[in-house]
């Protein structure tokens, strides 16, 4: 799955403006899809995900954004094998320093060089957690709408990768719509109902008068 700045936000709590603000910093970049413009979407990847999520936790223990950028500056200097370490190492912090648990797990990195051990994050929780996010934000929803006097069964999906949500009626196949909103997606299956039923009418007209 690819996420575009409104889902990364609402799955990690981070601001749009400072998933902004660190892609254009260049701390962490859509991997997917860069911003080329007005309009234009960032992509992010799950890595990409795990990413932002380990940051906002390193922030929210008390670790400044320039501390974390000097770690992993310093990661990425002295484990050059480590492409994205905030994705792919375990972290430990006391709100002061980073540390870093290698594959010897008797050996813990101060990437900062001082500080002492006060709280763990793991890795492996985070991802899942993310996991379970994304399961339960891809979760389709379902609604009645009433056209023409008739109740139809609709079926809501959020669109990770691009804004809204699109909607589709499953008792009238290939009708589907879209929207920004859960309301206005609601309002746009109901046109497109009408229009369904418009065109088999047609049909239907024609065939008879055939």
């Amino acid at each position: 799955m690819n996420f575009n700045t409104k889902t990364i936000s609402k799955i990690t709590g981070l601001s749009i403006r400072k998933i902004d603000y660190w892609d254009r910093t260049h701390f962490i970049k859509p991997s997917v899809s860069e911003a080329s413009g007005y309009g234009s979407v960032r992509l992010y990847s799950f890595p990409d995900l795990v990413q932002l999520k380990i940051a906002k936790t390193l922030m929210d223990k008390g670790v400044s954004l320039q501390k974390i950028r000097k770690s992993i500056n310093y990661l990425k200097k002295n484990m050059p094998e480590v492409e994205k370490p905030l994705s792919e190492l375990r972290f430990l912090t006391d709100g002061e320093t980073i540390f870093v648990i290698t594959s010897d797990k008797k050996q813990i990195i101060d990437t900062l060089k001082n500080g002492q051990l006060v709280f763990s994050i793991a890795l492996g929780e985070i991802v899942e957690t993310l996991k379970g996010e994304i399961i339960a934000l891809k979760k389709e929803r379902r609604y009645e709408v009433a056209v023409r006097g008739k109740k139809y069964s609709v079926i809501l999906h959020p669109d990770t990768e691009d804004r809204g949500y699109w909607i589709g009626c499953p008792s009238l196949p290939g009708c589907a719509s879209q929207g920004d909103t859960v309301e206005e997606a609601l309002e746009m299956i109901k046109d497109a109902i009408k229009g369904h039923l418009e065109v088999v009418e047609e049909k239907r007209k024609v065939k008879k008068a055939s």
